[in-house]
């Protein structure tokens, strides 16, 4: 067990706990406790880190001194602020970029707004966003513009100490975007590009020149364009109605010579390819059989050198697989064997490099890696209270479903077990496109498994992480194709001897809400019970409630990938609760606007109607998930309860 030295990140914002207490139930400390970080990155002289701090119901950050591990400054925002991300931008300098997030399952809606302060956390500033013209404690505000517009980092420009590039559009929906450079003291902008689609996003050479477009207007086709240089006219490259695929890219070679594209293919994953952008050739340089690349970058540098990949246990591949930055990742991989390995930042000199491990059973550590003394040393744990030694096995599968597709999925077995003949909860992940279950530490799987749990988590077909057709061949599934793959999985369990097909349950959140009222209405003898944690269970009123409909290329989407208004009752549980036999847990949050609590309030009036047994529990406080520790804790002790109830397994300990 590994343990930071001087990094009690969390602490330091008065939100530390000390160990888990060791309890006859089930401990929920331990698993409603937030990490100690979220992310960690080296500035670029290896001077500081800088390391986002979650809380109650917003993010901090930390600006620490590596020669002393001592603090240097720290920053916290109002309720419900999140820092989505940030960069180093110069040797003392970092930039913010400020989120929106309403509950704990809520994707972080990017607000437009760029903060910046200086390592000492002097020189505090808001340099634009919505908030500009107001005044705030140790900033220095001013109105740089009468035009209000929200603003995206592109480049942090390391080589030009005055300024990093930002997109910048305007208040409205499906905007057009312009790509401009902005004074990172004072927020003055100066225009360098406009984006000649909506929703552009722009990508720089390594000399910091705007390239490459690529985005959807209100049709979400996704178009790519491309320009030679400063000034030079935008030229379509890809046109997703044409080639039938999207691509983008990720980067350029160190003399700028050729980009690198991820493209999707007609079947299977991503590929990425080298487009020479002098005569347009292209050459497939990485593709792997069953997972889409995640673009590695050698240190120091935003030159792509490999990928990622994340579809079963992860592993990684190299354009030149006897590259200095092959052997570096080799040799690190081999140094923490059962471990994925992750280079998440690094000096300006690639020499010190800010690497993650993590495993099934370890939610994770950073480690500073000195490349040319070969020496590594611990940086902090991002839950220290965890001991792997304890924690559940978490187990690559894949079967083939009913229709031939192959799926992939993981099996966790509880810590001393067999894994054979025990009763089981059938976990779908939410979203559901695009989002995909990965190897590691899942919070949720490892506290099922401690009450005593096989946790079954499939990527049904719609999932991301294996290409342009598998998550298309989700389209229009709710209730459908995408349901069978997760009943399929069920069985696969029981087959498998791994689940007790007397005891098992389906629950989930979001998405997984309604996947589980669905299994339980139409599998109604496959399942002893269904929980459902903020789901949406009225497939019309997706429609007409909530925050999807409100762009044109929301309405898109819900047309196009959930259906026509007019024939989604039918895949809706709540106008199915008569089907449904077995006993029902509901939970959800007054303010959720993603999946708004009436969902879950029509499915509870249509199963009490029905004669369905159903406990609920609403926080009036919360939106897509729970922000509060308490109202977590109380969350996870029902649920405990109602699973063990009809399960048997362990439920939480008397605080």
């Amino acid at each position: 067990m590994k343990w930071g030295h001087g990094l009690a990140l969390a602490a330091v914002l008065a939100f530390g706990l000390g160990p888990a207490r060791a309890a006859p139930g089930i401990d929920l400390d331990a698993y409603v406790r937030k990490d100690s970080f979220v992310d960690i990155k080296l500035s670029p002289t290896g001077e500081y880190y800088a390391a986002t701090v979650p809380l109650e119901d917003q993010m901090g950050l930390v600006i620490i001194r590596t020669s002393d591990n001592q603090i240097s400054t720290a920053l916290r925002m109002g309720k419900n602020t999140h820092f989505a991300d940030f960069d180093w931008i110069t040797d003392e300098r970092v930039i913010l970029s400020l989120a929106e997030k309403f509950g704990m399952l809520d994707a972080p809606q990017l607000t437009g707004e760029l903060y910046a302060l200086d390592a000492d956390g002097s020189d505090k500033q808001l340099l634009i966003g919505w908030r500009v013209t107001g005044s705030g404690t140790g900033t220095r505000i001013q109105t740089q513009r009468p035009d209000r517009v929200a603003a995206f980092l592109i480049d942090p420009l390391l080589e030009d100490p005055r300024h990093s590039l930002v997109s910048t559009e305007r208040f409205a929906l499906d905007p057009y975007t312009r790509a401009e450079r902005l004074d990172i003291y004072t927020g003055r902008r100066t225009l360098v590009a406009i984006g000649p689609i909506r929703n552009a996003r722009f990508t720089t050479d390594n000399a910091g020149t705007v390239r490459f477009a690529h985005g959807a207007g209100h049709d979400i086709v996704n178009k790519l364009y491309y320009r030679a240089g400063e000034g030079a006219d935008w030229v379509l490259v890809n046109d997703e109605s044409v080639s039938g695929h999207s691509e983008w890219p990720v980067g350029f070679s160190a003399d700028n010579r050729i980009a690198y594209l991820t493209v999707e293919q007609p079947e299977g994953p991503n590929h990425i390819v080298a487009y020479d952008v002098a005569t347009g050739e292209r050459t497939k340089v990485l593709a792997d059989g069953t997972g889409d690349p995640t673009v590695l970058h050698a240190p120091g540098t935003r030159v792509p050198v490999g990928a990622l990949f994340l579809d079963g246990k992860p592993r990684t591949a190299f354009f030149d697989p006897q590259s200095e930055h092959a052997r570096l990742y080799r040799s690190l991989e081999a140094a923490f064997e059962g471990h994925a390995v992750y280079i998440t930042s690094s000096t300006a000199d690639g020499r010190k490099v800010l690497l993650q491990t993590w495993s099934d059973r370890n939610p994770g550590d950073f480690y500073i890696y000195d490349t040319v003394e070969k020496k590594a040393a611990h940086v902090v744990a991002r839950r220290q209270w965890f001991d792997p030694a304890d924690m559940a096995e978490r187990r690559p599968v894949s079967f083939a479903a009913r229709d031939g597709l192959e799926l992939h999925g993981f099996v966790t077995i509880p810590a001393g077990s067999d894994g054979r003949n025990l009763p089981m909860v059938v976990l779908p992940h939410g979203g559901p496109y695009g989002v995909f279950d990965t190897w590691g530490f899942e919070t949720e799987a490892q506290m099922l498994a401690a009450a005593g749990y096989a946790v079954m988590q499939v990527n049904f077909r719609g999932s991301g992480s294996r290409g342009r057709a598998f998550e298309q061949a989700g389209a229009r599934e709710w209730g459908g194709r995408m349901q069978d793959d997760v009943t399929d999985a069920t069985r696969w369990a029981i087959a498998e001897g791994i689940a007790d097909a007397s005891r098992i349950c389906i629950y989930g959140s979001s998405y997984g809400g309604y996947a589980a009222m669905m299994g339980a209405a139409r599998e109604p003898s496959l399942y002893r019970c269904a929980a459902g944690n903020v789901g949406v269970y009225d497939l019309p009123t997706m429609h007409t409630h909530g925050d999807i409909q409100q762009r044109g290329s929301g309405q898109t989407y819900l047309r196009e990938w959930i259906g026509e208004r007019d024939g989604l009752a039918a895949v809706s549980p709540n106008r199915m609760a008569d089907r449904i036999k077995v006993p029902v847990f509901l939970a959800a949050g007054g303010k959720d606007e993603r999946a708004p609590i009436e969902h879950s309030r029509m499915m509870e009036r249509a199963l009490v109607a029905a004669g369905v047994p159903v406990e609920t529990a609403w926080f009036p406080t919360e939106g897509h998930g729970y922000y509060d520790d308490a109202n977590r804790r109380e969350y996870y002790t029902r649920l405990l309860a109602f699973l063990g109830k009809h399960l048997g397994g362990r439920t939480a300990a008397t605080p």
